[in-house]
């Protein structure tokens, strides 16, 4: 299996590292593994879903 850096990732998915390596522990990106401080996601992973979004919240408080 083909590994990318943090770094990669970010470029791949346009998400800012902090939240990459938040996945990554969480073990919302599987295969993820951690080697000393570097995490490294596999290359054919699947950008994780932003759970923040679709909850209808921001929408009420736009039309408010």
């Amino acid at each position: 299996m083909e590994y990318i850096s943090v770094k990669e990732a970010e470029d791949k998915w346009g998400l800012i590292p902090r939240m990459i390596i938040y996945y990554c522990a969480n073990g919302h990106i599987e295969g993820a593994q951690k080697i000393g401080n570097v995490w490294i996601v596999p290359k054919d992973a699947e950008r994780p879903e932003d759970r923040r979004k679709g909850n209808g919240r921001r929408l009420l408080i736009k039309k408010l």
